[in-house]
């Protein structure tokens, strides 16, 4: 990595928010309540699927994977956004930026072709409930979510490598709380042509893919709910999907708008906050919508509760 003169780059800054200096101390607060949140949310909802027989399905495994990715995807980038709001010094080595893009770009990959792969769960569940065990089989599963692992490690490694192998000669601020693609692409003196193009046919083929797979399998969904003579078990059937499309609408809709509009478009301030709702609430959301409208979630929850009190 060379800097104009081949001066090697140890080290950026990262900007963080306008309103930062203000508000340190509100900001902290928050964010590390949210931090705090997700993290007991999502390895309480791990521990809680480990622990209850009742949870032991397909749907279950691929959640508790799930709920592992958030806690991977949140931890990569909040401490240090943390620890940057109430510090003077908001430095960040050049291996630890090239750790933080990689670590969070994986895991938010993973995520990605999790819920597509909880969408075919439920599909499979539905409309095809005599070989439910037969086609989400334990093997099927632990290849649906090694799948997602490694899909996420190519494609961040692609994008890591590509970016940090630009020169920095501009400028060392990062102009975001933490180190991501475009805000970095930004302060780099080298043609960035490349990088643009693989970062938007990457992202694009990722969210395109996996949003196709939840949407064509939704529309099979409400085809066979529809179909069905009940309506209690018209209402059974949606119940169980609620839960799941409710965490796909917000987490697909945040990511479209940080990454699929053009960037003329949208203000690097707000480009921060769809970064902090995508990053850091999203993760602290899923273990609500999973266990505040799933009946099986709760029922453990009760179970636990009267087992503890």
């Amino acid at each position: 990595m060379t800097e104009g003169n081949d001066t090697e780059v140890t080290e950026f800054f990262l900007l963080g928010f306008a309103t930062q200096h203000r508000f340190q101390h509100v900001l902290f607060m928050v964010f590390l309540l949210i931090y705090m949140t997700s993290m007991v949310g999502n390895i309480g909802m791990i521990l809680l699927i480990k622990t209850d027989s009742r949870l032991q399905t397909p749907m279950y495994f691929l959640l508790q994977h799930l709920a592992f990715v958030d806690i991977c995807y949140t931890s990569a980038i909040t401490p240090k956004m943390l620890h940057n709001i109430i510090s003077e010094n908001k430095s960040i080595s050049f291996v630890g930026c090239v750790m933080q893009s990689w670590f969070y770009a994986t895991f938010a990959t993973n995520d990605c072709y999790l819920l597509a792969a909880m969408a075919v769960d439920r599909y499979v569940a539905i409309c095809k409930p005599l070989r439910y065990s037969t086609v989400m089989s334990h093997t099927v599963c632990i290849l649906l979510v090694a799948g997602s692992y490694v899909i996420g490690s190519i494609n961040s490694s692609v994008h890591t490598g590509f970016t940090y192998s630009l020169s920095f000669c501009k400028s060392h601020t990062i102009n975001h709380f933490f180190c991501d693609a475009p805000p970095i692409l930004a302060i780099s003196c080298s043609n960035i042509g490349i990088n643009i193009m693989l970062l938007a046919v990457f992202v694009g083929f990722n969210l395109t893919f996996t949003m196709s797979v939840v949407i064509f399998s939704y529309i099979y969904i409400l085809s066979a709910i529809l179909k069905m003579p009940s309506t209690a078990g018209r209402k059974k059937a949606f119940s169980t999907c609620a839960s799941h499309l409710t965490a796909v609408t917000i987490f697909y809709g945040t990511l479209t708008y940080m990454y699929l509009q053009p960037h003329s478009n949208i203000s690097q301030e707000n480009m921060k906050v769809a970064s902090i709702f995508y990053g850091i609430v999203i993760p602290m959301l899923n273990p609500m919508i999973y266990s505040l409208r799933n009946k099986e979630v709760k029922g453990a929850l009760k179970v636990i509760g009267k087992t503890l009190f």
